[in-house]
């Protein structure tokens, strides 16, 4: 085939798709132009999570009619007063978003400045750039792209369901109102509740409106500069953390940015606070010379390089650390109901269960049955592992081992440490087993294999339990409330931002249900549509499984203890829990003796 010059609607094209990827980027670009425009009050409306309207207005300074004119032309831009790449001051600079957009969709620029007498507005139709014609429009610009991507039906396919895309473009929304706190913003559409975030006095007041009042009130000042970097922002206590990364919002000069070096410094200043599943949240700015860090990495302007790496991650890294000592002593507000709620008494006839905290004299037998299986962690029983008031103190109670068991595997149990491991003899060695990850293991695999079985047994709650959640979050929940209901855990919607709970599974006995469903809301918030249903599922089963499982800091009796051991051996995985974790040691009484110099 001879080599040909493609024409310029398929150049236009095949250069849209580089920076039109999704709604949200066309969001995102119009945004930052409205930004760039000195807009102190931006409007965004979507139609169909964006495929069929986006219209985003400003009140910025506009464009004059020769401005317009050239606007809507590839590689056109009045961000660069020169030509050096090196000194980028404003979100956009490319010159490419206009008229990708326009190459995809109908796009309609309506724009008034103070200069002209009047507003004017241009029209362009997958590429065809109609004239510029007089209009009416008070200041600013209002931008409006209807049917997106109907000029490149293939890229339709591509697309996520409407309140997915709808989500994307929130998420575009809330990452440029926390970088300008001066600026009000709003955000409507079919697909969710309008939402305004007004211009803020500061920026934790703006980061409080988006992230919520938990952050507001458990979030570090952070404030450091090195060698002409400087770091500002807010970072949350290690006690308010997610199942995911999601709440770290990086931005560098103004510019939302996702950056493994940025990731990867905030992971290591908090390795000594946070177990590896669980993520600070955090909203930091870093900002240096334009010189200093490359922006031009990417069409979408998401990535940067940095000149100097070392330097910004070290800064990040002793900010952070140095953040996290000197509030070391502060509680997270968060923790407070959980604590709370530790102490409150199990309600019978809600759970429809024997309160065995009221009868501490007839606990339930959790010893073997015969032929070595363990029927002590029946579901009828999970209320004897509940949280209750774990004590910190470094007791230890020991007893004579059963001579039979001591020939298992996993041995037969000795002692319980800190009422949180127990210490087991086997016949070369002994064990020490977290008896929190272990329970979590058998949990998830006896989950598992209801599921595969006959589904999860539940239990009704006599009042439904009321879990307020951001308005995303319940969407997720809601959507998912089929898959959920296989393990037991019926929901529904319960108006704006709420779900109400009305059954729960059997085998988790008395669980901390808010707990619960934000952990799986922010699971969630990591899936791609595309995602198999057992995948899925086996995440729920695991955030389910921990939450279910006995914790540390509860006394178990000798048969208790036997009867985990017996079911450590009994079902697979049993090394690890759900997180990765190992579930428990196990020293050969050789390698103890080379410790004393034995051998």
């Amino acid at each position: 085939m001879p080599v040909r010059q493609l024409s310029e609607a398929t150049v236009n094209r095949i250069a849209a798709g580089e920076v039109v990827e999704r709604p949200a980027s066309v969001v995102k670009e119009l945004v930052e132009n409205a930004l760039d425009a000195g807009a102190r009050r931006i409007d965004v409306l979507t139609d169909g999570g964006g495929r069929r309207l986006i219209r985003v207005t400003d009140d910025g300074e506009g464009m004059t009619r020769a401005d317009l004119a050239l606007s809507v032309e590839r590689h056109a831009t009045s961000k660069l007063a020169g030509d050096d790449l090196l000194a980028i001051s404003t979100l956009g600079f490319r010159g490419e978003a206009l008229p990708s957009i326009g190459a995809v969709a109908r796009l309609t620029i309506t724009t008034r400045h103070k200069s002209e007498p009047h507003a004017w507005s241009i029209t362009v139709d997958a590429g065809d750039k109609a004239q510029v014609k007089p209009a009416a429009l008070g200041q600013g610009t209002t931008v409006e792209v209807r049917d997106l991507f109907y000029a490149t039906p293939a890229r339709l396919k591509f697309l996520k369901t409407d309140r997915s895309e709808a989500e994307a473009v929130r998420e575009v929304v809330r990452r440029l109102a926390m970088s300008r706190p001066d600026v009000t913003f709003t955000l409507a559409g079919e697909e969710r509740l309008a939402v305004t975030w007004a211009a803020a006095s500061d920026e934790l007041a703006r980061l409080g409106d988006v992230l919520g009042a938990d952050f507001r009130a458990n979030a570090m000042a952070i404030d450091a500069e090195r060698e002409g970097v400087r770091l500002q922002g807010f970072a949350g206590l290690p006690t308010l953390s997610r199942a995911n990364t999601l709440g770290q919002y990086l931005f560098v000069n103004g510019r939302p940015v996702r950056d493994k070096v940025l990731v990867g410094a905030v992971r290591g200043a908090y390795a000594d606070y946070l177990p590896r599943d669980r993520h600070p949240l955090l909203a930091l700015f870093v900002t240096l010379d334009a010189r200093e860090v490359d922006v031009n990495v990417h069409p979408a302007k998401t990535e940067v390089r940095f000149r100097d790496g070392g330097l910004v991650r070290g800064l990040i890294v002793r900010a952070l650390n140095e953040a996290l000592a000197r509030e070391g002593q502060r509680a997270a507000s968060t923790g407070g109901g959980a604590t709370i709620a530790a102490f409150r008494p199990v309600t019978t006839a809600r759970r429809g269960g024997y309160d065995w905290r009221r009868s501490p004299s007839r606990p339930p037998s959790f010893a073997p049955a015969r032929g070595g299986a363990a029927l002590g962690f029946a579901e009828a029983t999970q209320a004897a592992f509940d949280t209750g008031a774990p004590a910190a103190d470094a007791r230890i109670e020991s007893f004579e081992p059963e001579p039979a068991l001591i020939e298992r595997p996993l041995g037969a149990a000795r002692a319980q440490l800190h009422e949180t491991y127990i210490v087991s003899q086997t016949r070369d060695g002994l064990v020490i087993v977290d008896q929190h990850a272990a329970h979590e293991r058998i949990v998830y695999e006896r989950m598992k294999a209801a599921i595969a079985a006959a589904g999860v047994a539940r239990q009704i709650l006599l009042i439904p339990e009321i879990v307020e959640l951001d308005e995303a979050d319940a969407a997720r929940l809601v959507v998912r409330a089929d898959e959920l209901a296989r393990f037991g855990l019926a929901i529904e919607p319960f108006g704006p931002g709420a779900v109400a709970v009305r059954e729960t599974p059997s085998m988790l006995g008395e669980i901390d249900v808010q707990g619960l469903l934000r952990d799986l809301a922010e699971h969630m918030a990591e899936w791609d549509d595309e995602l198999p249903l057992e995948r899925r599922l086996l995440h729920v089963s695991a955030t389910m499984a921990c939450h279910g499982s006995v914790r540390a800091g509860r006394r178990l009796k000798p048969e208790e203890m036997n009867a985990l051991l017996r079911e450590m051996e009994a079902v697979p995985n049993s090394g690890q829990c759900n997180h990765g974790r190992p579930t428990y040691v196990e020293l050969k009484l050789t390698d103890i003796e080379r410790l004393f110099g034995r051998r």
